[in-house]
């Protein structure tokens, strides 16, 4: 179940205890279990539809709640694309110097190359070719691979990372769609309140002017 669902599970109703939850609100979710907001068509009837009949105070509650646990888990999303943005290109880096390392090895070519002194000064340095390279793994974790060890370790994490940043990036436009549904479900139920009010007084003017 995801965190989406864990932080939308209760809704408060307030007047008369109305019975509002997620399920009320919502019309099941998607692959990765974030809710889809229901959009209101007949607000009258969807009011009506709780005991006791739900207010524009609560309708609005509800979606106004539901609307800031979205944005938060946008934000969330946004961050966690934003990481897989950065690192998918480090591990195909990686993975370009490895395979180039492999194949200098097999040719039995002496690799040379720069390394970094100071800011602006580098040096040329042969590479003691022993078929192995040590990888970051993260949490200052280092680990020695052989050439092939790393190929196969870096293949498949760049294959778990662009699966990951797709359905990330797919949740994040999901979750933006129900922002503005919730959204557009409070700005119909503020104006069906307010034709509501006005239609009241203008019945109670029109009574008592007889």
């Amino acid at each position: 179940m995801s965190a989406m669902v864990e932080q939308t599970k209760e809704l408060s109703g307030t007047e008369g205890d109305t019975s509002l939850n997620l399920g009320s609100i919502t019309d099941g979710a998607n692959s990765s279990g974030i809710p889809k907001v229901k959009f209101i068509e007949d607000i009258e009837d969807f009011a009506a539809s709780f005991k006791p009949k739900a207010s524009a105070e609560v309708l609005i509650g509800a979606f106004s709640e539901l609307f800031s646990k979205f944005k938060a888990y946008e934000t969330n999303l946004s961050n966690k694309r934003l990481t897989y943005q950065q690192k998918l290109p480090e591990i195909e880096k990686t993975l370009a110097l490895v395979t180039h390392l492999k194949s200098k090895h097999e040719e039995g070519e002496t690799i040379t190359t720069q390394y970094n002194l100071c800011d602006t000064v580098y040096a040329k340095a042969k590479l003691d070719d022993s078929g192995t390279v040590n990888l970051w793994l993260g949490a200052n974790v280092m680990l020695e691979y052989t050439y092939a060890e790393a190929l196969e370790y870096l293949n498949a994490k760049e294959v778990d990372a662009k699966k990951e940043y797709k359905q990330v990036t797919e949740d994040l436009a999901f979750t933006r769609n129900q922002s503005i549904t919730a959204e557009v479900n409070m700005s119909r139920i503020y104006n069906w309140d307010v034709k509501k009010r006005r239609d009241a007084k203008a019945m109670e003017t029109a009574a008592a002017g007889k």
